[in-house]
């Protein structure tokens, strides 16, 4: 593997760090409350040196942590007792302590300057966990991102590039994708750059029974696809429960699996179970409707989970003009797999004892059938939750599909 060390990442280490410790950012550091402190100047700045910084930064460019720390020591050690250290001088003692491995990060240090993308509004810095971070939305795995964004990283630094305009690193991380991952995760990565700053928001939602991890998902897919705003439907019943009374409300006072057990004796179904996740979800489904509303005005995706989001219960129809919705359910087939995920529900979060799910794991299952059978009526495709991993990617997978379906795909309008 090729190691990279880049002045230019250090520096903005170091000047993160001064910036914590600097009311003003443009101060100029004295140095007076610490005699032995070394500052780093630049043309426009002085930074305090901190080692542990360095450090971070050198195993960030592949290092490896001994000797990224071996490095850092060595060069707090040489300039031990100078108070002032030109940048310059700096990265050349980190190129000489580092010995053979300078050879092979020398082209790395090229382009002297930040890369610049330039494009909307300020120019903002390259930044490689930034990139590798939206090239996730192509539904690969984080590893896989990281060396996509890594290669084009080189790339810039070779041609000692000062500026790439937006469009054309969107267009250089297409072809990288399109060469190390297969032409589909590049198109996915294009069509969720589109929806970057939509027209109308996107929303994903998640239903399905409890214990089938879909908040775990959500929290996930919201994260790789960067969007800002995650909500269960946990917090919107709860909210509920402050302002209905159980006189009023019964339904919302229980689980999803026991809601039955509050609900008068007149006001029962056949299908107690059933009955009473279905009222439940139905007065939960008001705050989830005004949620998505909320989202809708204020133009910001939104990715939701929770067990009251029920295919058929809730009019997604009536947001087809404003808003992509977008919903799947979850399930977990295996039963196995439900008494482990309770059983790391336990760990987690003491106020969720195990027993409680497994002793109603008969009526989740019976939950699962209604949602599975109304997602088959409905339409709503399904993802059995065996792999985390895998079910993320098809998530991921089915809404830039999806978006691709609806809207059509012409990458002469995105690149």
């Amino acid at each position: 593997m090729t190691h990279g060390f880049d002045s230019r990442r250090l520096w903005a280490w170091v000047s993160l760090g001064a910036m914590a410790e600097s009311r003003d950012n443009q101060h100029e550091w004295s140095g007076d409350l610490d005699p032995d402190r070394i500052l780093v100047e630049d043309a426009c700045n002085r930074r305090p040196f901190m080692r542990g910084i360095m450090v971070h930064s050198l195993m960030a460019r592949g290092i490896a942590f001994e000797e990224a720390y071996r490095t850092a020591d060595r060069v707090r050690a040489r300039f031990r007792g100078r108070s002032v250290v030109p940048k310059e001088e700096l990265t050349k003692a980190v190129l000489e302590i580092l010995g053979p491995q300078a050879d092979r990060v020398e082209p790395a240090l090229a382009a002297a300057d930040e890369i610049t993308i330039t494009g909307r509004g300020r120019g903002l810095p390259f930044s490689k966990g930034i990139l590798s971070q939206s090239l996730l939305a192509a539904a690969i795995e984080p590893n896989d991102a990281f060396d996509v964004a890594r290669d084009i990283e080189r790339d810039l630094v070779n041609r000692r590039a000062r500026e790439v305009d937006r469009r054309e690193l969107r267009g250089l991380a297409y072809e990288v994708l399109s060469r190390r991952m297969g032409g589909e995760a590049a198109r996915r990565y294009l069509v969720w750059r589109k929806y970057q700053d939509p027209d109308r928001p996107v929303i994903v939602l998640l239903g399905g029974a409890a214990g089938v991890g879909k908040t775990s998902l959500a929290l996930e897919v919201a994260h790789r696809l960067g969007i800002g705003r995650v909500l269960s439907t946990d917090s919107i019943r709860q909210i509920m429960r402050l302002m209905l009374s159980p006189a009023l409300a019964p339904a919302i006072h229980g689980s999803s699996y026991d809601a039955h057990k509050l609900l008068s004796s007149e006001r029962k179904s056949v299908d107690l179970v059933i009955g009473g996740f279905r009222e439940q979800a139905a007065t939960v489904s008001v705050g989830i409707r005004a949620s998505l509303e909320r989202a809708v005005n204020e133009n910001a995706s939104l990715v939701m989970d929770g067990v009251s989001i029920v295919p058929g219960l809730i009019d997604l129809e009536s947001f087809s003009e404003i808003a992509d919705v977008i919903f799947l359910v979850v399930g977990t087939l295996d039963e196995d797999a439900f008494s482990n995920r309770f059983a790391a529900r336990a760990a987690e979060a003491k106020d969720r004892p195990p027993h409680r799910y497994l002793e109603n794991l008969d009526s989740i299952l019976q939950i699962q059938d209604h949602f599975l059978e109304l997602a088959e009526r409905f339409e709503v495709p399904i993802v059995d939750n065996i792999s985390f991993d895998r079910s993320v990617q098809l998530i991921i997978r089915h809404v830039t599909d999806t978006l691709s379906q609806r809207h059509g795909f012409d990458p002469k309008e995105i690149l």
